[in-house]
């Protein structure tokens, strides 16, 4: 019988490697994003359905997993890929800016768990991939609010791992590194403040080593291979790191100063 995956924040980088990869594989695949008209071309891959969803507005995540239930008769797992990455100085941040980086990355994501969860209680089984980063056990400068979502969706993935057990639902957490994905420019937003000068110094200096990082990184089929592997693997295996393994061992293995040091060299900060 063929399996079914929803995939939000479909239309670049990672989420769109993943619908795919997972097509490639013999999978349905619900590509969701929130305008759907603009994917030309995953329209024109077979068993790729283009549905828009908002992970912000719940009446379109309803919608989505109605219109993906329809089109295809079921769903065995779904990915929360969208993001959005705010950075710069915390205090540079307009209150706009620190509510979206929520309302998209926690709040969304977890709107979408959601409202699959009472379809996947039924069915008895399911799968949900949750794509935190290697940011969500380890920080870097400017990234103060990228790195509290982050951080949020690995405690919130991680408690609710054991509640879900018991209805064969499983919960997974990618963990990418840098990966050379949009997110270096049409998804980052960056925070100014008018009359704040203060950090223009200390974010010259960083902001270009920062950004070296995503220019040499592996493209989002790394991530989606990771991806594949955890919704198919038949484990109950929750974390996976994508080009991140190396220092999320040394996070483990360093004490506070010396990583912290590490990352000031490594950022020249």
């Amino acid at each position: 019988m063929d399996k079914v995956i929803l995939i939000t924040g479909s239309s670049s980088g990672i989420g769109k490697e993943t619908v795919k990869l997972f097509q490639t594989k013999n999978w349905k695949v619900a590509a969701t994003m929130r305008t759907p008209e603009k994917a030309e071309d995953l329209q024109k891959i077979v068993d790729v359905e283009c549905v828009r969803l908002d992970v912000t507005d719940v009446g379109s995540i309803k919608s989505a997993i109605q219109e993906t239930l329809e089109k295809f008769g079921r769903i065995d797992a779904i990915v929360n890929n969208a993001g959005y990455g705010l950075v710069g100085a915390f205090e540079g941040a307009t209150q706009e800016q620190i509510e979206k980086q929520f309302q998209t990355n926690v709040f969304g994501l977890m709107n979408v768990c959601r409202e699959i969860l009472p379809y996947f209680r039924e069915q008895k089984r399911g799968t949900i991939v949750n794509v935190a980063s290697m940011g969500g056990r380890i920080t870097f400068p400017l990234y103060s609010l990228y790195h509290g979502t982050k951080w949020a969706v690995e405690g919130f993935s991680e408690s609710l791992q054991y509640e879900l057990r018991q209805f064969n639902i499983k919960v997974k957490i990618i963990e990418p590194g840098p990966i050379k994905t949009d997110f270096y420019d049409r998804s980052l937003d960056l925070t100014t403040k008018e009359g704040l000068h203060a950090y223009d110094h200390y974010i010259d200096k960083v902001m270009p080593n920062m950004q070296k990082a995503g220019e040499n990184a592996p493209n989002g089929r790394l991530v989606a291979e990771v991806i594949y592997n955890a919704v198919t693997d038949g484990s109950w295996k929750m974390r996976y790191t994508a080009n991140s393994r190396m220092i999320l061992t040394l996070r483990k293995l360093l004490p506070d100063a010396l990583f912290f040091w590490v990352v000031r060299q490594a950022t020249k900060g």
